[in-house]
């Protein structure tokens, strides 16, 4: 299920958000192309990135459980330091400086209040859905968004450039707490530059390896890096080496049906998505997101959904990338490692 999820997930971040031409907004990679009548393209770089990914874990897999904890064992003193200086290169990798800095603060500071409220119920589960999710839906409901009719056509990409970043970036962010595939990607991106369609690729990637280092930190390092990861450490326990050789086993049979799943949904999503109205769609998504967020998280859930919301809706107006706002998660965990 985990892996199933790192491919198909694509399909709901690029057809639904996307936010109306000529807005000020940040526009995401897929975004644009579904705008183009390129939807199902999209969906299928991130597809080709995943598929790619899962290869490569089986295949670095061995060495992998040889060098990390040899590896972590050094750093793990310095792991805030660590995160303190890829989140400075993150802000000041982009353009815009100052509101990149504000940006990581305020979603930090967010994240940090709402992780230490002892009666929350799945705090992660409103705070995530409210910056992520429910910012993009409102603002695509605002603009008013069209989807134009959506083309099946065959992507052209080059993959050496975006897998080699890829790999690169997520042995970096893999491993470490606080950091996941948007960071990944971005650090990918910035060490091997790749165009719009490579990047698709190269974040399809990053976010199937970081969930399978995932599953190799449980084993080498007994620490969950995912919440699919720390589900599995719960019900088995210590993993042994015969349950990892099973679960890349596992991974590898998955990945290659999840590669056709995802290509049998994009296509019908790409032929179904302009015959309805893309406005009701993102009301009801945002309905049903509301509800599930009451339904698990209470109240005060959905209140710290809506202070999250309009956190994210605030934060993407400033256009800057939108993984800075990830540091709800990463600045209470600089914060935990110091303290």
């Amino acid at each position: 299920m985990a892996i199933t999820h790192t491919f198909v997930d694509f399909i709901p971040s690029i057809f639904l958000g996307a936010p109306e031409d000529g807005t000020e907004l940040s526009v995401l990679p897929g975004h644009e192309l579904l705008k183009q009548g390129r939807g199902f393209e999209a969906v299928m770089l991130t597809n080709y990135g995943s598929l790619a990914a899962v290869f490569i874990l089986v295949f670095i897999s061995v060495p992998l459980v040889f060098l990390v904890p040899r590896i972590y064992n050094f750093i793990s003193a310095f792991i805030p330091f660590i995160l303190i200086s890829i989140s400075l290169f993150m802000i000041f990798s982009e353009e815009k400086k100052f509101q990149s800095f504000i940006v990581f603060a305020i979603c930090g500071i967010l994240g940090l209040i709402v992780l230490n409220i002892e009666t929350l119920n799945q705090p992660l589960l409103p705070l995530l859905s409210g910056l992520f999710g429910a910012s993009s839906i409102v603002l695509s409901i605002k603009t008013k968004t069209q989807i134009p009719k959506q083309f099946i056509s065959k992507p052209d990409f080059k993959i050496a450039k975006p897998i080699f970043g890829s790999v690169l970036s997520s042995l970096i962010c893999g491993f470490l707490p606080g950091l996941g595939s948007g960071q990944a990607a971005i650090i990918g991106n910035i060490v091997s530059k790749t165009d719009r369609n490579g990047f698709l690729v190269l974040l399809g990637a990053t976010n199937t390896l970081i969930m399978g280092f995932s599953f190799v930190a449980i084993y080498t390092i007994q620490k969950a890096r995912t919440g699919s990861a720390s589900a599995i450490q719960e019900i088995i326990g210590s993993i042994s080496t015969e349950i990892l050789i099973l679960i890349f086993a596992i991974i590898l049979i998955s990945g290659i049906l999840s590669f056709f799943i995802t290509k049998v949904l994009a296509e019908f999503f790409s032929d179904k998505i302009e015959k309805i109205n893309y406005s009701k769609l993102s009301v009801a998504t945002l309905i049903f997101l509301s509800f599930i967020v009451f339904v698990v998280s209470g109240f005060l859930g959905f209140f710290v959904f809506l202070i999250s919301a309009m956190t994210g809706i605030y934060c993407i107006s400033q256009n800057v990338k939108r993984t800075m706002m990830m540091s709800c998660l990463l600045l209470p965990t600089i914060i935990l490692y110091l303290f």
